[in-house]
């Protein structure tokens, strides 16, 4: 059946045709009273202001949870970063120690030492593209 095919429309009475069996709610209380819009329209500033109050304890609960984490977080991650540190330290010693037959204590610590400035020189011009990255973009903004 296509939809463009409308030469049975007039005979079709459809669901809007029903009779309505439903009678309009009584605006009255069992009071007497009636309700009015002003009446919804505070009941609707209550609900409002009891989901804003809940909502706000909800958020403050959350935070609380969050910051409570992040410290826990920050203290493994010091931690972490401390025994790593340490275990540099002694992969430092170990690599002097491990040098010293063969080029002497003074050649081993030159050697580490060297070699720990131009590893930390290779990180610095890392970092200094990444911050020119961050500064170009920053301008490219202020360009617009």
């Amino acid at each position: 059946m296509r939809d463009d095919n409308d030469e049975r429309v007039d005979e079709y009475s459809g669901p809007l045709d029903l009779p309505d069996e439903h009678e309009s709610p009584n605006e009255e209380d069992e009071g007497g009273r009636q309700f009015s819009l002003t009446d919804d329209v505070l009941a609707l500033l209550e609900d409002g202001k009891t989901y804003a109050e809940a909502e706000l304890r909800f958020q403050k609960s959350r935070a609380g949870y969050i910051g409570n984490r992040f410290k826990g977080a920050l203290a493994f991650g010091l931690g972490a970063f401390g025994v790593f540190h340490l275990a540099l330290i002694a992969a430092t010693v170990g690599l002097v120690i491990a040098l010293a037959p063969i080029v002497g204590p003074w050649g081993a610590t030159a050697i580490v030492t060297l070699a720990l400035i131009a590893g930390g020189v290779f990180l610095l011009r890392l970092l200094k593209g990444r911050l020119d990255d961050i500064r170009d973009a920053f301008e490219e903004e202020d360009a617009e």
